[in-house]
């Protein structure tokens, strides 16, 4: 049995799959529960391709999403689908690339609500944005975020957008909740940095929300790992969708009427690479805990071409949200298998709670 083990790996390998497919695919999990969620003021954040994926949701969605928090991103759709301008345009952009300036980003946005493919623009008015970079980030560099400010600033009120600047930062999401956090400089996995008091899950909390109560010491809530295939149309592998995500629901959301707000991690840092240290360490828990408040984390996993379970061919080696189009054409529209998939997440947590057997 051993030999024919090891004439099947060769075989894996050969065709590219051994490394997803030898993954320690997870047990299956629960479905998401129906909390009777309120979805009338969703808020959404991310950091690096999350913050990508947080400004795509945000623009898709416009008429429900109500704010954003945005870490180490620029803006909407900036790849155009193209890796090139992903790697060069939207993260490092020098003489030969530049970020895309705020009218052509507005242009962009303008054509696709004509097209139907995203909510008309409109609905970004009323939104209010929190967005951070750091000047030691050399991944997503400063003049990035610069043009997601640019085009902030076309559509909102000034008062409506907060920046946080941060010198001495690196590539990271800043908590202050992880216990082994990363110096503030760095740029490496976890991806979760402290520097100083900065608590970027706060901040951006209650610049979306309004004031919020004290955050929870320790948080008392529920962790839910659920299943994400139901919500996929197909196998999540084919999206680079994890089989598995998470849900953080306090004690008193089980009764109903929470709000809700959507944490997309970076790169290198969904479970299959660190684990639950975003779930756990970004610091959002605490302040869900006391401000009724549900955080859905939704989970990629990495694809490095072929995958066992799926026939397409996708290239997502880092495990990154899809930013620039590897998923599929529609990835920055309300029809993206991405953007769909955490749709239906939400509208299941919005579902209404069934009847009391005591009723």
């Amino acid at each position: 049995m051993s030999r024919y083990r090891h004439v099947i790996s060769r075989l894996l390998c050969v065709l590219g799959l051994s490394a997803l497919a030898g993954a320690g695919v997870a047990a299956e999990a629960p479905p998401l529960p129906a909390l009777g969620a309120s979805l009338d003021r969703l808020t959404v954040s991310g950091v690096s391709s999350g913050g990508y994926m947080a400004v795509q949701f945000q623009v898709a969605h416009s008429a429900l999403v109500t704010g954003a928090g945005i870490l180490a991103a620029g803006p909407y759709d900036c790849a155009a689908g193209s890796v090139w301008r992903a790697l060069n345009n939207c993260m490092n952009p020098g003489s030969g690339a530049r970020a895309p300036d705020a009218d052509t980003t507005f242009a962009r946005v303008q054509a696709a609500a004509g097209a139907q493919r995203i909510d008309p623009a409109t609905g970004l008015q009323d939104d209010r944005v929190w967005v951070f970079a750091g000047g030691a980030d050399r991944t997503v560099e400063r003049p990035v975020v610069d043009a997601l400010l640019a085009f902030y600033r076309r559509v909102l009120p000034g008062d409506a957008i907060r920046f946080v600047a941060v010198g001495e930062a690196g590539h990271a999401m800043m908590s202050i909740a992880d216990p082994q956090p990363n110096a503030c400089a760095t740029s490496e996995p976890p991806f979760i940095n402290r520097c100083g008091d900065l608590d970027a899950a706060g901040e951006l909390l209650a610049h979306l929300l309004g004031p919020l109560a004290p955050r929870s010491a320790a948080p008392a809530g529920e962790l839910l790992a659920f299943d994400q295939r139901p919500f996929t149309g197909r196998a999540p592998i084919d999206l680079s969708l994890a089989d598995r995500g998470y849900a953080y629901v306090p004690g008193e959301c089980r009764s109903g009427g929470c709000r809700v707000h959507v944490a997309f991690h970076g790169c290198r840092q969904g479970e299959a690479e660190v684990g639950r240290r975003f779930v756990d360490g970004a610091g959002y828990n605490e302040w869900a805990d006391s401000n009724r408040l549900i955080v859905l984390y939704p989970q990629v996993r990495p694809r490095n071409g072929f995958a066992w379970g799926s026939l397409r061919w996708v290239y997502n080696p880092k495990g990154c949200w899809d930013w620039w189009g590897y998923a599929d054409p529609d990835y920055a529209t309300r029809n993206g298998g991405q953007i769909k998939a955490v749709r239906a997440m939400l509208e299941r947590l919005a579902t209404p709670l069934p009847p009391s057997p005591e009723r």
